[in-house]
This record gives structure tokens, C-alpha cells and sequence, in this order.
């Protein structure tokens, strides 16, 4: 048996395990199922510290997936499901995938990545089917190309030998050029078992029930809705996902499943707060035990209503994927102190340094580092020069935050340095859009900014300085669009242009994007 799972399919072999769009799967046929994947994979010709891409919507699957690789020793990148065929031959290249895992979903786009010559890396491609149909069109006459079912009844349900711990490495974006995957305690490390992650999962029990019921709806390649939903499952908690999410759907299935726990970015909150007064009646929430949310700064009206409605079990923390979880704050905290963070993490210093890396102490505001006092750190994967300029030292970060410590030892965020963009929780970086808009000839200069947006906080504006002789016109807006569709991932393009003489940039060449953002953002208050 897996050992991640063997337990659990002994105590709990008939009880649900896994809950998607599609159907069920128990802790018996889900121990049964990794097995048989992990020996396929295997016979596949991937060895331990190899790399899977999988390119996959919230499902069963996925779950398997991350199991299988939990117990090869092979590291598993969750693409981002919204990225076009560049960005994902891209990523294959750069992770060096030896193996690429679809969902039926995503056929066209991920087949049209493997076309590109980045992609000749890739050993095996691997196509998880439509429960209504098996056929995978998109990849006939690939070589490379099996099903995933196929995969998993051709090989043994013998326990795995030599079960090596494996783990996820997430791709963020940058302030400059392409996203980088970030190489964290998380990633795995194949020169110990499996059983180390169970030991880990087992410790998020003081903040997430280990026996509960996740409802998990948001994109699991997303490293916080990975970690509020994968570890309570590794720890024994079943999970309920759906891979889009609906507000009034998500109150049905709190109820209808027993939900004991679920992680909400601002956006979702806020369309469950618009949910019609006669469904939201309907609701009974008994079995929610706790509520968490990040991932993007919340209006603190929607905070206070949710609070009003599901009473204090709704939680906030602050991380990102290079340092996971650093600070939580509760609702009573938070409502006491309103925009705070909450208090570091115990296992967590918070480093607040100034312009000449000196450590401020007196509750101003600077530059904030961390350390994880386990010793964990992380490297961005293929990029030493981007690692060395996110530590002040080695095992002290940053996030590119800035704030402070007050008396009481609660963090505060004031500032973002980076141009960062969070739309309805998403990362959004400028530098990879400016540079896809550069390169069309109408542009002399672009700079793109995040601007407000009720519904998601954030929405991306391309401000243009167009060429000598380029009249700036709707036609032009159409194909500098069309230039992003066809680069970037949907949510990536920008909502809007404007187009001025000038961009303006510091005397060292910087944009100066303080005077862009000002007349959008005068009278209200960005959000860090």
C-alpha cells in the first residue's frame, strides 16, 4: 500500500475520499489507484527527482496525481490552466518536464505546446479522459501519447517499492521576464519517505481539522489552495472540489457534504455576499468549522459582512509561495485591530530592515524579510541571480512587502515594492505584459498598471505611448489585444488602454508608474 494511504484505506476503506464534478472515489480504491500509478509512471521510464507537468482542472485525477508523486520522488509543476500553448512550452522546457499530465479539457492547447521544439524534452504525455468519452483527438498521431486510464489498468497494484518523498514546485511570476518556479521545502526530497509529509500534514491540525471535509473551489495548481486542501487530505481529511467555482453551488455543498472546512480568496466572498437574500436563507453552515482566506488584500466591508453572516470562523493569513503561510490573524483580532495581518507564525521571524539593510526595531515602516526558524528556504528554479536578490542573507527572504511590527507584535502591510497586480487573488506581474505589447511596432513605450475594480480589486490597463506617425484608435486597441491573447493567458491582457504622449521615467529610466496610477486611484486607497 501507498504509505500515505494505507492507514486510511484499512479504517476508512468504503468512505469517500474524493468527491469532483464527475463522482467519487473511497480510501480503498484511491490507495489501489495510486499504486497502480506510481508502478506506471514508473514503467514509463521516470525515475526519482524527474519532473511531471500537469495541466489539469480541479478533479480526482489531480489528487492521484500529487499521491503518486508524493510516494516516486518526483517533483510535480501544477501549470496554470489559463496559459496558452507559448507559455506552457515554456514551462515544459524550463522544468525540465519528462512528462505531461492533461486533462481532456486542455488537450488542444497542451498538444499544441508539445508541437514546439521546447518541448522535446517531454518523454511521455499522459491523457486523463472525459467520463463521456475516451477519445483524445488532439493528440492523434503522437507518439509520445497514452491514456491515463490505460496507464493505470496496464500496471501492477503491488505496493510500490522504494517509496521516496516528492512534492510540488509552483511557477510565479517575476517583476521581469517569465515566471520561475519556486524549489521550496515543499518540492520534496527524494532521500526521504513519504511518511515525513504525513508527520507535516498532521501539524496543520491546530488550524484545519485532519478528519474534516475540504470543499476545495479554487485552481489547485494555486500553491494556497493546494496547501488548504492537499495537506488536510494527506492527514486524512476527504475532499470536495468542483473545478469552477459558484457561489450559491458552494452554500448547497457546504451543506449537502458536511464542508468542515474551505479557503476563499476576496472575490469569492465577495459573490457569496451577493448571493439572492431567499438561497443565502437557505443556508445552515453547521458542520463549517473554519473559514480561511488570502491570497489578495479584502475590502474590509466584505470582511465585516462575512463575519456578520458566518460568525467568527473566518480567518485570515498572509504568505506567498516562496514562504508559505507567515502570519494568521482571527476574526476577533482582526475586527479589534482592522488591517493587520495578525501575529508571525512561531515558526517565522519577521526581519523589518530599511533602505541600508538595517534592522528597524522602533515599529517603522521597511522592507520585510523572513526567516522559517526550521530552516526551510527556497531557490528559484534556473535563476541564481533572482534567488541571491530575494535574500538579505541566506534563509532571510522577502516578499518585496513593506511595513512593520507594532508594540503588540502584530504585522502590518503598507506598501508593495514590486508593480505586482492581484486581480480577484491572482498574481498579475507588468513586466511580462509590457514586454509581449513592446514588441508590437505601433509601441514606443507601454507601462501597465493595476487600476480599481469593485468585483476583483484590481484589473490590468495597458497605458500606451504609441510610435511616431501612429494614430492611437480602436483598431489599434483590437490588435494590441490580440497580441496578448496570443501570448498570454487571458486573464493577463489588459481590460483596458489609454494611450499619452509620454510615459514618464526616472532619470535612471525607471517608469515612474506613482504619477500613472495616481488619477485612478484618487480618493481611494489601494490596497498593498
Amino acid at each position: 500500500m501507498a504509505k500515505l494511504t494505507s492507514d486510511l484505506a484499512r479504517s476508512k476503506a468504503l468512505e469517500t475520499a474524493l468527491i469532483d464534478d464527475f463522482g467519487e472515489t473511497t480510501w480503498d480504491s484511491l490507495d489501489r489507484r495510486i499504486n497502480r500509478l506510481v508502478n506506471g509512471l514508473r514503467a514509463v521510464g521516470l525515475t526519482a527527482e524527474d519532473t511531471i507537468a500537469v495541466v489539469a482542472g480541479n478533479s480526482r485525477e489531480w489528487f492521484e496525481i500529487a499521491m503518486a508523486c508524493s510516494h516516486g520522488g518526483w517533483t510535480y509543476v501544477p501549470a496554470n490552466w489559463h496559459w496558452v500553448a507559448d507559455e506552457l512550452a515554456y514551462l515544459f522546457q524550463d522544468a525540465g518536464a519528462k512528462a505531461v499530465i492533461c486533462d481532456h479539457r486542455f488537450a488542444s492547447v497542451v498538444a499544441a505546446a508539445l508541437s514546439d521544439e521546447r518541448a522535446d524534452g517531454v518523454l511521455a504525455v499522459i491523457g486523463i479522459e472525459s467520463p463521456n468519452s475516451a477519445s483524445q483527438p488532439a493528440f492523434a498521431g503522437e507518439p509520445r501519447f497514452q491514456s491515463y486510464e490505460s496507464l493505470l489498468s496496464s500496471a501492477p497494484e503491488d505496493e510500490p517499492d522504494n517509496q521516496l518523498l516528492g512534492g510540488p514546485m509552483f511557477y510565479t511570476s517575476g517583476t521581469t521576464g517569465r515566471p520561475k518556479g519556486v524549489r521550496s521545502a515543499w518540492a520534496g526530497a527524494p532521500t526521504l519517505g513519504p511518511e515525513v509529509l504525513q508527520a507535516i500534514a498532521s501539524g496543520m491540525s491546530a488550524f484545519l481539522p485532519s478528519s474534516g471535509r475540504t470543499l476545495l473551489c479554487g485552481p489547485f495548481y494555486h500553491s494556497a489552495q493546494w496547501a488548504f486542501s492537499f495537506l488536510p487530505f494527506v492527514a486524512g481529511a476527504s475532499v470536495v472540489m468542483r473545478h469552477r467555482f459558484d457561489a450559491a453551488e458552494s452554500l448547497e455543498l457546504i451543506d449537502r457534504y458536511a464542508v468542515t472546512n474551505i479557503h476563499l480568496v476576496p472575490t469569492q466572498m465577495k459573490r457569496l455576499l451577493d448571493v439572492p437574500a431567499d438561497r443565502r436563507a437557505q443556508f445552515k453552515g453547521e458542520s463549517l468549522h473554519v473559514v480561511w482566506h488570502g491570497a489578495a488584500p479584502c475590502p474590509p466591508s466584505v470582511k465585516q459582512e462575512m463575519i456578520a453572516w458566518w460568525g467568527p470562523k473566518i480567518n485570515e493569513y498572509y504568505g506567498s509561495t516562496e514562504g508559505s503561510v507567515i502570519s494568521m490573524i482571527s476574526s476577533s483580532d482582526w475586527l479589534a485591530r482592522g488591517g493587520s495581518v495578525g501575529k508571525p507564525s512561531p515558526t517565522v521571524e519577521v526581519i523589518v530592515v530599511d533602505d541600508n539593510s538595517e534592522r528597524i526595531t522602533d515599529g517603522r515602516d521597511g522592507t520585510l524579510y523572513f526567516r522559517n526558524l526550521s530552516g526551510a528556504d527556497f531557490r528559484y528554479h534556473n535563476d541564481d541571480a533572482k534567488t541571491e536578490a530575494a535574500h538579505l542573507t541566506p534563509g532571510v527572504f522577502t516578499t518585496g512587502d513593506v511595513g512593520h511590527i507594532d508594540a503588540e507584535g502584530y504585522l502590518w502591510l503598507t506598501d508593495r515594492k514590486i508593480d505586482m497586480i492581484i486581480s480577484g487573488g491572482v498574481n498579475i506581474y507588468p513586466a511580462e505584459i509590457e514586454g509581449v505589447l513592446a514588441s508590437h511596432p505601433s509601441v514606443a513605450d507601454v507601462a501597465v498598471i493595476g487600476v480599481p475594480d469593485d468585483e476583483f480589486g484590481e484589473n490590468v490597463k495597458a497605458i500606451i505611448q504609441v510610435t511616431e506617425g501612429v494614430s492611437p484608435d480602436p483598431d489599434l486597441e483590437v490588435e494590441l489585444l490580440a497580441v496578448c491573447h496570443a501570448r498570454l493567458a487571458r486573464y493577463k491582457a489588459p481590460k483596458s488602454f489609454d494611450f499619452i504622449d509620454l510615459i514618464p521615467r526616472s532619470a535612471a529610466g525607471k517608469i515612474v508608474k506613482t504619477l500613472l496610477r495616481r488619477p485612478y486611484w484618487e480618493g481611494r486607497s489601494r490596497s498593498i
